[in-house]
């Protein structure tokens, strides 16, 4: 399927409401049986609730009748008949009641199972995209997109369907028993009817632009907020609290304006529609009297059809209330359609490369290939040009360049996060494009310099890369990394539970799980990303003796961003604007005198 690029494409995209809806009822396509049970329901349950005037007017009538023989000499009151109406009238009432019950308990259980469908997709959906979409859009809009526009689908699909079809039964139902009742009264009180749809549709119209505005905003503001919490040290430090609720403010302002104005246009909607049928209610009043004074009809059906017009208002009434709802509606399910909607990642293979013999032994030693690999994140912009080197199994390459040259791209690229424009990659001769995905990233270890950590023990932490390891080789791990006495240290030790409300653990100790993690891994390719900068000086020795018997025997990328840490490196690779321009080790780069010994000279300049 083809997908929009650009602003402007996907503004129009999420303005598209018939393709919208459209996509929406697919989600009912599993459920058209009970849908169309749910609608024979409500039709049902409609039809009954429009008879119960009618059998009211008959009573009346019955009595006013039974008055009026009294006085006159007649038989007086049929007690027995008004009783017989009356029973039929609660019979009626209390089936149209079940009815009415059964179908909303039938299409609430499926309007969840949808909105729990659309959960469904957009988890796995999320699974399918690649880095480069959540690098362009705000976590707090999509976390907005998830939670938010899912619940405002999920909390108006069953009233919406309800509503409307209910509505719908009720005005061709009523018109019909209006019709029947008298044609001249009917004609007087649809006068009225045809405006109210005008201003109805006007109303509609305007109000479409600012429920789709207030769903855009309110993606922006929970962005903004994210984003404010998650460096809220960064804030504080750098006195960007006034300009942070400044922005906090523009932005909420917009979603301020826009939900006034949406809400404001739905709720004025009620109050002119009922003026207007008021006014169709005081004309059929005044000429239905002097039907009834010249005895054209008698008094009960009067009263049947003043109810009958009421019935009518109020079904036009919630039908235009409810197209606001949709709207809304509809504003939120576009912007969840354009993240299914969204271009994936490119399929794995179907036929891919065994990484394991027959009896689990990785096949794998660790030698890597780049070869003539061209990339960029924009296809018109290229930042790797033409890149190419060879890494035998068990050295250590160091990655250095000045900030933009390409080197964490480099790492990305190699566990396939990004596609490639142009070249290949290899591992151990195998294109890693053969491999799958999950078999080529359970090679590779990696120890970024921002911690990840998610809220758990410190146990299932560091566990996180080989669940099925046991509490000794966790043990192990965090012995090899330097943190077991620190751990063992903490009140609970290793079943210590990590939130943000943990305040005991450094920065430092944090990144020392992250490396006790890859240790537990045991992986063939290792990535560091100057893993030991976020850690003091005597922590560094430490884990860089660690990091020693951990490289060796395995393949591994040191992102250098101090150059002081790569000297032992086998191999330097020397990275700026995308190409290599030196590759040696720290000996013979500083002999050639080139961009890499300016390059670490710099670094002990005053």
């Amino acid at each position: 399927m083809p997908k929009p690029h650009g602003n402007m494409k996907k503004k129009e995209k999420a303005r598209d409401f018939k393709g919208t809806v459209s996509k929406l009822l697919s989600y009912t396509r599993p459920y058209y049986f009970k849908v169309i049970f749910v609608l024979v329901l409500t039709v049902v349950s409609t039809l009954l609730s429009i008879i119960a005037p009618k059998v009211t007017g008959n009573a009346t009538t019955l009595l006013f009748e039974g008055i009026v023989s009294k006085y006159t000499g007649g038989a007086g009151i049929d007690f027995s008949g008004i009783f017989n109406i009356l029973v039929t009238l609660t019979v009626i009432l209390i089936g149209s009641f079940t009815l009415n019950y059964l179908s909303g308990w039938i299409l609430t259980k499926v309007s969840n199972d949808i909105s729990y469908n659309l959960r469904k997709d957009i988890s796995e959906k999320i699974n399918r995209l690649p880095l480069k979409y959540f690098d362009s859009k705000s976590h707090g809009d999509i976390l907005s997109r998830v939670t938010n526009d899912v619940d405002n689908i999920s909390q108006n699909l069953n009233s919406s369907i309800q509503n409307v079809l209910s509505g719908l039964v009720t005005v061709v139902g009523v018109l019909w028993m209006m019709f029947s009742i008298s044609f001249k009264l009917t004609v007087i009180a649809l006068l009225i009817v045809p405006l109210s749809g005008i201003v109805a549709g006007l109303v509609v119209k305007v109000s479409q632009k600012y429920f789709f505005d207030n769903q855009k905003y309110l993606g922006q503001v929970n962005g903004h907020i994210e984003e404010m919490y998650a460096g809220h040290l960064v804030v504080k430090t750098y006195n960007y609290e006034d300009k942070s609720i400044e922005k906090f403010d523009e932005l909420n302002g917009k979603l301020f304006n826009a939900s006034y104005k949406s809400q404001f246009l739905s709720a004025i909607m009620h109050p002119i529609i009922g003026f207007l049928g008021n006014i169709g209610y005081v004309a059929v009043c005044l000429f239905g009297s002097l039907e009834v004074i010249h005895g054209h009809m008698p008094i009960g059906d009067i009263q049947a059809f003043i109810q009958y017009v009421r019935q009518l208002n109020q079904p036009i009434t919630s039908i235009a209330q409810i197209m606001n709802v949709i709207q809304s509606m509809v504003a939120a399910a576009e912007r969840v359609f354009e993240i299914l909607d969204e271009e994936e990642m490119v399929e794995d293979t179907s036929n891919p490369v065994a990484i394991h013999d027959e009896k689990g032994k990785l096949l794998i030693d660790g030698n890597v290939t780049f070869e003539n690999v061209r990339f960029g994140y924009d296809k018109d912009k290229i930042i790797i040009h033409d890149f190419s080197m060879y890494v035998a199994p068990g050295k250590q390459v160091a990655i250095v360049g000045p900030t933009g040259a390409g080197k964490t791209t480099l790492v990305k690229l190699l566990m396939r996060f990004y596609e490639l424009n142009g070249g290949n990659i290899y591992i151990d001769g195998h294109n890693i494009t053969d491999m799958t995905r999950s078999d080529l990233r359970s090679l590779f270890g990696m120890v970024l310099q921002d911690t990840w950590l998610y809220s758990g023990s410190i146990r299932d932490n560091i566990r996180y890369g080989k669940d099925d390891a046991s509490d000794e080789d966790v043990i192990k791990a965090c012995q090899m990394a330097y943190a077991d006495h620190f751990i063992r240290t903490l009140p609970e030790g290793y079943d210590t539970i990590l939130s943000d409300e943990v305040n005991g653990i450094s920065q430092g100790q944090k990144q020392l799980l992250t490396i006790a993690r890859a240790f537990l891994k045991d992986p063939k390719i290792l990535i560091l990303d100057e893993a030991t900068s976020s850690v003091d000086t005597r922590t560094e020795e430490l884990i860089e003796k660690g990091m020693e018997r951990l490289m060796k025997g395995r393949t591994t990328f040191v992102i250098a961003h101090r150059l002081s840490t790569i000297r032992n490196a086998d191999i330097i690779v020397v990275l700026n604007d995308g190409d290599i321009v030196e590759v040696g080790n720290h000996s013979e780069l500083m002999e050639r005198k080139g961009f890499y010994f300016n390059l670490y000279n710099s670094q002990f300049e005053a």
